[in-house]
Formats: structure tokens, C-alpha cells, sequence
């Protein structure tokens, strides 16, 4: 059930930034046919940065440091590229144009991914 509610909350993360970024886009289509291919998208985001976002933090480490962090939004903004690059090869009309598309993007995702996070239950409280 966990599960769920995250790739539920990066789809709606994900189609916030199609509604605020210029260069995101997720194509004409229905409005079920749009949760899908969101929901989609969310999974294979959320698998992107499962694989991908400890490798490239463990070799970058330097630069994580060198910037004081400022690099992870350069890392952000690449991994939501790929993911789009990904949904395109699946036939998935979700698009990003760009590398400041994607970076604007990755900001929105991630700001609102957080705020869905504070209104979601996290399923760690102790139940009395």
C-alpha cells in the first residue's frame, strides 16, 4: 500500500510540473489515458532513481561536497531527462525538451513530492 501512495504522489508531482514548466508535456490524450501514462511515468522515475541516484552519489561524492549540494539538482534535472527519454522508447507521451525544462522540473517534483510526503501517512508512527 506504500508503495502506491508514493508512485501516486510522484504522478501528481509529475503532473504538477507539466502544468507549471514550459517543456514538459504529456500529450493529448484522455483524462484516464493521463493517470496512466503518469502513473507509469512515476514508476519508472521512482525506479531511475532507486538504480541510478546512489551510484551517482557514491561517484560524485567530491562534487556533492565541492558544491555544497548545488550539483544534486544538476543530478535531479538529468535523472527526469532519462526518465523521459526512457518513457519515450515505451511509447509514453510524457516529454521533456530540455535540459532547463528538466531542471525547473526536478524542483517542482521534488518540492511538491515533499509537501505530499508531510500530507501523507508515512506508515512509521507507532498505532496506540
Amino acid at each position: 500500500m506504500r508503495i502506491l501512495l508514493k508512485v501516486g504522489a510522484t504522478a501528481v508531482a509529475l503532473w504538477v510540473a507539466t502544468v507549471l514548466i514550459d517543456g514538459i508535456t504529456l500529450g493529448d490524450q484522455t483524462t484516464s489515458r493521463r493517470i496512466l501514462t503518469l502513473a507509469a511515468v512515476a514508476v519508472i522515475f521512482g525506479l531511475v532513481n532507486a538504480v541510478l541516484k546512489p551510484l551517482i552519489k557514491t561517484l560524485g561524492c567530491a562534487f556533492y561536497v565541492l558544491t555544497l549540494g548545488l550539483i544534486g539538482l544538476v543530478v535531479n534535472a538529468l535523472l527526469l531527462w532519462l526518465t523521459s527519454e526512457l518513457a519515450e522508447g515505451l511509447d509514453l507521451p510524457f516529454h521533456v525538451a530540455g535540459f532547463w525544462p528538466a531542471f525547473w522540473g526536478a524542483i517542482v517534483v521534488g518540492v511538491v513530492g515533499w509537501l505530499l510526503h508531510l500530507l501523507l501517512p508515512d506508515g512509521d508512527e507507532d498505532e496506540d
